[in-house]
């Protein structure tokens, strides 16, 4: 059974500028997100007492930082690609 048009996702019509500025929403959203988190673990270490060198506290920051924010890119280009119909475009290997 083959969806009717009507029932078709309407995302794909838009323009790829549309895609590209809910990316960056999306990663201005993730940066926020990876700061707010970095700066609540320091903080949470802190309260715990535990010794913190500056050294550690940079690793550990930048390493909550790098992490989220590479999460939130593979995300949101796996969006971009879904909504733009670039999935829709790639053959099966049975074809």
């Amino acid at each position: 059974m083959t969806p009717s048009p009507a029932s078709a996702d309407n995302s794909s019509k838009h323009k790829p500028a549309d895609h590209w500025r809910r990316f960056r929403r999306l990663m201005l959203f993730m940066t926020v997100a990876a700061v707010a988190t970095a700066a609540l673990a320091i903080w949470q270490m802190r309260v715990d007492g535990v010794p913190m060198r500056l050294h550690f506290a940079i690793a550990m920051a930048g390493g909550i930082f790098i992490t989220l924010l590479l999460a939130g890119a593979l995300m949101g280009l796996a969006f971009v690609s879904s909504r733009s119909g670039h999935d829709e475009a790639v053959n099966s290997p049975e074809d």
